[in-house]
């Protein structure tokens, strides 16, 4: 059958493809003819009969596209996915169906069409589903096929404005089509295709950049690619021939948006061998032919992303060989070397070359916590290039103009790099630290940062906190390293040190850096904690270096401790401070008496005590344990027990106040007076009683015994026993009552053990033999006793207190009833002084009785009246009240003042004045 005949008999059936943009009132109807018409298309390419009719086909398919120009309406979404699928498979025998392909997705950078605006809800699975057909489209080995996919998805990162549109449809909405493609496997199965264009070098290029845009939008589409192992796809890929030199820089692109969204995923993928070899061959290809600024970049990028590599544990850098190549030019060119890397190798020392110099430091780190790691750095000797770049700089006079090196801001960020590379890998490599003079080389840099030159810090680097214009960045790198060093406690080390001096030199720089005219920051109180705390490590075991700590290190203590505790939260590093002074007087002071002595001669013993007082609770335990601690010389007792805070409270009086405390956050069982009310857990917290017995391993401390070290009480029953229970200054009734149960707290402690022993028996299921049964239970009810006579004993301090407010309050009663007598005298003699100035006969009844008494004074003899008439006097105040040993009303001494009474119209003997009293005469007070 001639193919022309056929598509003359079938050409009714062809879909009529028309344009009615000017009938509106028919759109409706030309929608449905639309379907229709789409229907048929697809039955004709699928129709067994019509299936070989190739110029039909693309006659009807380029009408069809024609039609849809202006955009593919969401609706026919899926009968157009059908087609481009057939025409797909009938591009290998007939490559005329790759043009209709190729306008089609053209007309794909076009926004979707909708007809309503619920459309877009409708047809969403239509919009996934055409989405991920349109990747596997990439199977078209066909280029512009491909390269029509390709830009296709990076168009729709664009605004394409739409054509001019037909009555009743509008576009999408612009971020429509990209949610949707994040749902869909497009970006998955683009990654994949990639395996497919090793021959079509542009199109690979182009693919790059539609996944560069694809992972750097869309957490969502990282994940697709990582699933499909897209970061090791891409990295064996990108070492391919490439003619235009970007197939790299795209990859390297790529990888880092992988890495930003995925970090140990992608770092996992990229750890095989394949991959390690890959990312090794780019890098050194880029080291030894990039020149351009760009090429230096990418470099170091390639860096960065072996050094993430380096993090996982089971990445293959060493076995590779990979890592030893980096580790030799992390030394270059600090030393010299045979390998020919390093040897073919010159450095323009530009910043792209710092860049590369620091993250090659930065990579020593990382790799440091692989064993075998270590043993290539002792390899190449990577301590000691550490040790030459911390060296401080030389003058620029005695610099060579010859030859090129880092200039003076570069040599600064390496020296700060290289110190803290140093105190992680050092304390690693102690042999090759100590056979480097390493300690040599650090304090040989103190004494750089201390000296008074014209060198100024510019603070470019990271590790420059705080040190713009001066050496301060240096001094506290150093500072840490030692201190790390010093923290291992190998004896080597901290003898090494110990013969340069370093206590006294460290000593004298402290004291320098406080003499300082400059307010404290972060760096410096950190510096000065690092420094108390190594000359801690220091003299903590070794009496000849408390020795030598002697009294300039005394003086040290004693100025930090005078400071308090007022800036504690300041947030700058004042609690440090504070906690590493403390330590020093522990660690540095104690155990050594010449020290000691001149300590307490300084008053140490009190500065610790003020600052007990005035410091938050958790500084509590160290100045505790320092204190009990000193208390071993005999010295300190006297201080300690005329020692008074600012409110005059003694020392017994706040260690017994703040046993109180710590029981009430302990929440022990107490009355409202201290006092014990369960003699059956006289001691225990609230948390032992709530916690389940367990069975503990004969290694590990039961609860009762860790309890020891985890609050103040133990270390204050300790203190009090070099104080002593008796004769204790400046305690009340309420104090003794805590005090009795201190007395007795290593008795109720030991009973709390034993009650624990015998729980744990029971839970066990073990039955002691009937001896040690008895005297399991005769053990553990002694406590009990002991705590029901502490109780007694409680009770009766209380009743002695009871009785003694009731002598108080009655002698209260007693002054205020002089008071109200006093008061009621004196209003009588005003009445009477008024009387007699106001009314006249009364004063004359007055002047006549007292003619009359003098007369019969007169005729009387003083010894006489002194008889007749004894004086009579009334209590008018109480001046004083004293305490006495004696109990009872015994032992109160009180001291009144006197008032004699006098009868009316009564006066003195030998008065010879008749002129009436002043009204503040009629009252007289004697002792």
């Amino acid at each position: 059958m001639d193919s022309g005949k056929v598509v003359h008999r079938r050409k009714p059936d062809i879909p009529l493809i028309r344009s009615r943009a000017s009938d509106r009132n028919q759109h409706t109807e030309e929608v449905s003819v639309k379907s229709l018409e789409l229907s048929k298309v697809i039955h004709l390419l699928e129709d067994p009969l019509t299936a070989n009719l190739k110029e039909r086909h693309l006659f009807v398919l380029k009408k069809l596209l024609k039609r849809c120009q202006i955009g593919f309406l969401l609706k026919e979404l899926t009968g157009i996915t059908k087609i481009l699928n057939i025409c797909a498979e009938k591009v290998t025998d007939h490559p005329e169906y790759g043009l209709i392909l190729c306008e089609a997705l053209l007309i794909c950078r076009l926004p979707f069409l909708k007809e309503k605006a619920s459309d877009e809800l409708h047809y969403a699975q239509d919009v996934i589903n055409f989405l991920s057909h349109m990747g596997c489209l990439m199977r078209v080995s066909d280029a512009e096929v491909r390269l029509h996919i390709v830009e296709s998805v990076t168009s729709f990162y664009s605004c394409v404005a739409p054509k001019q549109l037909l009555d009743g449809l509008q576009p999408t909405s612009p971020g429509y089509r990209l949610q949707l493609l994040e749902r869909s496997d497009l970006a998955k199965t683009l990654l994949l295709s990639m395996a497919t264009l090793e021959n079509q070098p542009a199109i690979r290029l182009q693919l790059l950049q539609t996944l560069q845009i694809l992972s750097s939008s869309s957490d969502v589409n990282c994940a697709l690619i990582l699933n499909a192992q897209g970061a090791e796809t891409i990295c064996l890929h990108m070492n391919e021939p490439d003619p235009s030199g970007q197939v790299l820089f795209r990859s390297s692109e790529v990888l880092w948006n992988l890495l930003e969204r995925g970090s140990k995923e992608v770092t996992a993928q990229l750890s095989s061998m394949e991959c390690v070899i890959s990312l090794k061959e780019a890098f050194f290809h880029q080291l030894m032919n990039g020149s351009q600024q760009s090429d230096l970049q990418l470099r170091n990028g390639l860096l960065v992303i072996t050094t993430l590599i380096a993090e996982n544990p089971n990445s293959l850098l060493i076995e590779s060989s990979f890592a030893k190549q980096l580790v030799v030019l992390a030394t270059f060119p600090e030393l010299k070397s045979h390998d020919p890397l390093v040897r073919a190798l010159k450095l323009t020392y530009n910043n792209q070359d710092l860049k590369m110099k620091k993250l090659l430091l930065h990579l020593l780190v990382v790799m440091s916590k692989d064993p075998a790691a270590l043993q290539l750095y002792k390899e190449e000797s990577v301590v000691l290039a550490l040790l030459t770049l911390i060296k401080p700089p030389t003058a620029s006079s005695e610099r060579h103009s010859a030859s090129r090196q880092w200039s003076s801001v570069q040599q600064e960020e390496l020296q700060l790099q290289a110190l803290a590379t140093l105190s992680t890998i050092a304390p690693l490599l102690l042999d090759d630290y100590m056979f480097c003079q390493g300690n040599a080389c650090q304090l040989m840099l103190l004494d750089w940062c201390i000296a008074q030159d014209a060198y100024f810090g510019q603070g470019h680097s990271s590790e420059a906190t705080g040190g713009r214009g001066n050496q301060k960045p240096q001094m506290r790198h150093c500072i840490r390293m030692l201190r790390k060093m010093t923290s291992l406690g190998e004896e080597s080390v901290s003898q090494d040190l110990c013969d340069q001096g370093t206590i006294n030199q460290l000593l004298g720089i402290l004291m320098q850096m406080e003499a300082s005219p400059h307010e404290d920051d972060v760096v410096t109180l950190e510096m000065k904690s690092d420094i108390q705390l190594i000359l801690s490590a220091l003299c903590e075991s070794d009496m000849h270096r408390k020795e030598l700590f002697g009294s300039e290190g005394v003086e040290m203590v004693v100025h930090f401790l005078k400071k308090g505790s007022s800036s504690f939260y300041s947030g700058l590093g004042h609690n440090k401070l504070i906690l590493s002074t403390v330590d020093c007087v522990w660690s540095c002071i104690v155990g050594c008496y010449t020290t000691e002595d001149y300590f307490l001669a300084k008053e140490g013993a009190s500065l610790l005590l003020d600052l007990l007082s005035s410091c938050p609770r958790c500084v509590h335990c160290n100045i505790l344990a320092t204190l009990l601690e000193l208390c071993d010389n005999p010295n300190t007792l006297s201080h300690i027990l005329s020692w008074r805070d600012a409110d005059g409270q003694t020392a017994p009086r706040f260690l017994l106040q703040l046993w109180r405390d710590v029981e009430e956050e302990l929440k022990v069982s107490r009355n409202q007076h201290g006092g014990i009310t369960d003699p059956q857990r006289p001691i225990l917290s609230y948390h032992q009683q709530e916690s389940p017995q367990l069975s503990f391993p004969a290694n590990v401390p039961s609860a009762a015994v860790l309890e020891l070290s985890e609050n103040l009480r133990s270390k204050i029953y300790s203190i009090f026993c070099k104080l002593g229970f008796q004769d204790l200054p400046g305690l009340s009734r309420k104090h003794y009552v805590t005090l009795s149960i201190v007395r007795r707290y290593l008795d109720f402690k030991v009973g709390e053990v034993w009650d624990e022993i015998s729980r744990e028996l029971s839970s066990d299921g073990v039955r002691p033999i009937s001896p040690d049964q008895e005297a399991l239970s005769t053990i553990c009810k002694i406590p009990e006793d002991t705590a029901r006579r502490v109780a007694a004993e409680q009770n009766s301090i209380l009743e002695l207190q009871e009785k003694e407010d009731i002598g108080e309050e009655e002698l209260m009663y007693t002054e205020i009833k002089s008071h109200w007598k006093q008061r009621e005298l004196t209003a009588k003699s005003w009445d009477s002084y008024v009387s007699k100035t106001s009314n006249y006969e009364i004063l004359k009844e007055v002047k006549a009785q007292r003619e009359k008494y003098i007369e019969s004074a007169r005729s009387k003899p003083k010894s006489e009246e002194a008889a007749v008439h004894p004086a009579k006097h009334f209590i008018g105040q109480v001046l004083s009240v004293e305490r006495t040993d004696a109990p009872g009303p015994a032992g109160v001494k009180v001291k009144l003042a006197r008032a004699p009474i006098k009868a009316a119209g009564q006066v003195e003997v030998g008065a010879r004045t008749t002129k009436d009293p002043e009204y503040f005469s009629t009252v007289s007070v004697k002792d």
